[in-house]
Order: C-alpha cells, then structure tokens, then sequence
C-alpha cells in the first residue's frame, strides 16, 4: 500500500478505470461544476439586495458580512473531507464551543502565553476529539451519524460541566486575540482571510495527493476502494480528524471574534455547516464535492439571512429557503448521478 500511495504523478493517467480518476481538464470543470451556480445565485442575491437598499454594500456591511460567514466557512471546509466519504459530524458546534472556551480558559491561566500557541492547543484539541470520532466510526464500524449525534451531546456536556455557569468575558482575553477578530488587511478582515486560506488548501490537498482522491474513492463505493486496497478505516479516521481541527480553528476564530464565552458557543451550528456543505455542492451521498465550494455555500447560506433582515423579511423564511436549497442541491446531485450512469451505459460496449 505505501508503494502505490508514494507512486509519481505520471502514473495515474494509467488508473482512468480505477475509483482514483484523473481530474477533468480547466475547461470541463468549469463548464460542469456545480460551483457556478452558486456563485451566479449569490451574485444575483446580492444585485436585488443592493438595489432595495444600497447601504448592504457598504464597506462595513461588507465586512460584517464576511466575518459572519468565516467561522461557518471553516467548519465547512472540514465538514467536506467528511461528507465525500459517504459520512457526516454532527460534533463540530460542540468542539467549537469547548475549543472556544478552553482557549478563553487557557489564557485566564497564562496571561502571558503567546496568541500563536493558544490557537495552536486549540487546533489540537480539536484534532483530539475528532480522532475520538473517527477511531469509533472506523474501528467498531458504528455509522458517523450515531456516534457524532452522542458526541455532540457528550462534549456539549463537558461544556457545560467545565464553566459550571461560568462566562468569560472579553476584558479577559488578551488584546492580540481579540484585534484578530477586528483587524482587516486591504480591508478585508483577517478572519475571512484565514478561512479563504484553509479552503484554499483543502481544495489542493484534496485535488492534487492521492490520499486526497481517496477520499472521493471512498464516498464513491466504501466495498470497491477496499477491493481497491484503499485503506478506508484509516482515511475515515484521517477525515474526521481534519473535521476536528477546523473546528478547533473555528473555536479560536469565535473567541477572537466575540470575545465573550460560555458553554453555548457554537449551539445548533452543526446544521448550518453541514447545510453549506450540501448547497455548496458536496454530495451528501459522497463522492464529490470541493472544499471551496462548500465555503461558497457558507457565504451564500449568511448572504441570504443577512439579506433578508435587511429586506425586513420574516426570519421564517430564511429557514424555508435554506431547506429548499438543500432540497434542491440534493435533487440536482441525484440527477446529475443519474445523467452520468446513463451515459457511463451508452458508452460501455455491454451496456445493452
């Protein structure tokens, strides 16, 4: 197995019957993806928008925008490497909620500790909690959804039993961190800046190493990549630690941000990641997907709820649209999977 993982580039063109397919040309992809549509649909969103009232392009609107849709952005990326494995974490509010706190916690104890090495203790304890995920799914074979659906009440828990009530306030916080959660570059704000770059690199890893493709090996059909000699449990596991750490990244971005914490940070954001996901273009069946795909889906999901308080619409119907979307997206990736096996048919010489 590590000779084929180690195996150069010029080879895969010999795998085109093979679960690891090479990836289509420019043209293709850009013609084909499902990405494009969602960013015409924001486009659009934000045209009607800025023409009933011109101040949603305001640079601090902008702004605004951007830094709420960062930390969801993030949790999607991670939520990615998940889902086009044919699974699903349901921990990540929770993780961010304990990552966020125990940042919050670890600078009460050392006021002195370096901002860099805070954020790190929290990406690694995130790291932690989803290898505790993926080491049950993988090893006992459990489906991802039982055991995140447990541990998302489990950390939330420990949440809870650790500040015992007890809220962190901003005066708390070292001034580094918070001036992360404030500071813009070109002004654009540093928080949307990390989360371009982590879906910025997500989409490379997952495209261009082979361990990467695996993953959309997987997703495609769990029994063929085994045949394969993929092994599944350990880039199950592989996946659901990424998950983690984002969410830790995510935990210190929502300390960074708003400064003031306690056990119910991150509640209920599970579904809106895993939302961004989906309408983002990842197939909640597995198999395909991108990660900057599904961070589009993030700023269009917060695109429209912002949208629609400006608008004054009833915030009901954010909900309804964000469950159409996810209606829709499912339909269309059902569709497109049908339109592809017809054709994979015509072409096979047995398909008749």
């Amino acid at each position: 197995m590590t000779a084929q993982i180690t195996d150069p580039p010029a080879n895969t063109t010999d795998m085109t019957a093979s679960p690891l397919r090479t990836a289509p040309g420019p043209v293709s992809r850009i013609l084909h993806a499902r990405e494009l549509g969602i960013v015409l649909a924001l486009v659009a969103l934000v045209t009607v928008t800025a023409l009933r009232n011109p101040r949603f392009l305001s640079p601090q609107s902008l702004r605004d925008l951007l830094l709420s849709a960062s930390i969801v952005a993030v949790l999607a990326v991670g939520q990615t490497a998940v889902i086009v494995t044919r699974n699903v974490d349901l921990s990540v509010g929770s993780i961010l909620g304990l990552t966020a706190f125990g940042i919050g916690k670890l600078f009460i104890a050392a006021p002195g500790l370096p901002v860099a090495i805070g954020i790190l203790v929290a990406v690694l304890g995130g790291a932690l909690l989803g290898a505790l995920n993926g080491g049950l799914i993988a090893a006992a074979r459990v489906p991802a959804l039982v055991v995140t659906l447990g541990t998302l009440y489990i950390f939330r828990g420990v949440d809870f039993a650790w500040a015992s009530g007890q809220q962190i306030n901003a005066a708390d916080m070292p001034d580094t961190l918070l001036t992360l959660g404030t500071q813009t570059v070109l002004g654009v704000p540093v928080l949307a800046i990390t989360a371009v770059v982590v879906a910025a690199l997500a989409s490379w890893y997952l495209a261009s190493y082979r361990s990467g493709r695996e993953l959309y090996a997987i997703g495609s059909d769990p029994d063929a990549a085994r045949l394969y000699g993929i092994d599944v449990g350990r880039r199950v596991l592989g996946a659901f630690v990424f998950s983690g750490a984002t969410a830790g990244l995510a935990g210190a971005m929502y300390a960074a941000r708003f400064g003031t914490l306690d056990a119910t940070a991150g509640r209920g954001i599970e579904l809106e990641v895993v939302a961004a996901a989906v309408v983002g273009g990842v197939a909640i069946f597995g198999g395909s997907g991108t990660a900057y795909g599904a961070a589009i889906g993030a700023l269009l999901l917060t695109t429209i709820s912002t949208s629609l308080a400006v608008l004054r619409i009833n915030p009901f119907w954010q909900q309804a649209v964000v469950g159409l979307l996810i209606l829709l997206a499912i339909g269309l990736d059902r569709l497109l999977t049908l339109r592809a096996e017809r054709s994979l048919r015509r072409r096979s010489p047995h398909g008749r």
